[in-house]
């Protein structure tokens, strides 16, 4: 009789969240790229004030999503390199399951990256980003990066040049995920109208449900494989 699925899930993310206390390993690194970036593009844009201002979004997501991409890719390593994700496939649990409590942990250390980055951002960049909109955009932008960069980071995980492919493999599915949360971010700095953000918030939430649908629908089948 299979484990229930809350149960298995929430037995996951503690799991990570034990293993990310004892080692501070995975948010560590990240963090760590993430402000290095930071630093870099607002050196490289530190003689163009308007132009530091109209790449605020672009650096944020740009930053976040790349800081991700190494938590994704060592999280999943850790889990083949222990013999977990073999440990997992025996046991009598829903494979959706897993993927939701995989996700949910990549989420929680990814977005504590990206809140991090916030009041940083704010210090350097001179725009107000503690803003409880622009929390809520980076929330479920993050979860929906999330939830597409686990699905193919275990894609990646058994091959000898996932470092590499994960990048090549993710970049061009979240093209629209990313466009649709640069361009909500940005419009909230600007004041643009509330119609106008709100469209594409809206859009960023559609786009993340699809995600999470066929991340769902799919997991299996590439946790199998």
């Amino acid at each position: 009789m299979k484990t229930p699925f809350i149960n298995c899930a929430a037995a996951i993310i503690s799991k990570d969240l034990r293993a990310e206390f004892r080692a501070r390993e995975l948010v560590s690194v990240m963090a760590l790229f993430a402000l290095l970036s930071i630093l870099v593009f607002s050196f490289a844009l530190e003689l163009d004030r308007q132009a530091r201002e109209e790449a605020v979004s672009g650096v944020l997501w740009v930053t976040l999503i790349f800081a991700s991409l190494l938590g994704f890719n060592r999280s999943m390593a850790q889990e083949r390199d222990q013999g977990n994700l073999d440990a997992l496939l025996l046991a009598p649990v829903s494979r959706a399951a897993i993927f939701v409590g995989k996700l949910l942990g990549n989420f929680i250390f990814t977005l504590i990256v990206g809140l991090a980055m916030l009041p940083l951002m704010t210090a350097l960049y001179g725009l107000a980003l503690l803003d409880g909109w622009i929390i809520l955009t980076t929330a479920l932008g993050t979860f929906g990066f999330a939830t597409i960069g686990t699905l193919l980071a275990t894609m990646t995980v058994q091959t000898r040049a996932r470092e590499a492919l994960l990048p090549i493999a993710l970049l061009p599915i979240a093209l629209p995920f990313l466009l649709t949360a640069v361009r909500a971010t940005k419009s909230l700095l600007s004041g643009a109208p509330a119609a106008e953000w709100q469209g594409s918030l809206g859009m960023l939430a559609a786009i993340t449900v699809i995600y999470l649908v066929l991340s769902l629908l799919l997991y299996e089948y590439v946790l199998e494989e």
